[in-house]
């Protein structure tokens, strides 16, 4: 009797070790779920960072607004018949600036 009692116990201590330090075991798990769930967070952010992209680029190819726009905040255009007013912040050292040539 204490041959099986002792095998029994043997038995329950190995089955308790795969469980919880094993390959598959809970340990285990818990480090998987936990890193499925930071992959959705980023998936998630990615998701939404690439339906702001995609209006974006809806946007430009049928709109002209979004085109007009970024030509006016990045390239610095003007629309013909506007006035460009440029205001100089007393504190900053100016900038120099291209000057265009104009043949007579």
């Amino acid at each position: 009797m204490k041959i099986l009692i002792g095998l029994l116990v043997v038995l329950l201590l190995y089955l308790q070790y795969s469980l919880w330090l094993g390959n598959h075991g809970v340990i285990k798990l818990w480090q998987l779920e936990k890193a499925i769930s930071s992959q959705e967070q980023v998936n998630k952010q990615l998701r939404e960072r690439n339906q702001i992209l995609h209006a974006e680029v809806v946007d430009l190819k049928q709109g002209t607004d979004a085109l007009e726009e970024r030509a006016r905040s990045e390239l610095g255009m003007i629309k013909k018949g506007e006035i460009f007013y440029q205001v100089i912040d007393e504190k900053s050292p100016p900038k120099p600036q291209a000057r265009e040539s104009v043949n007579q």
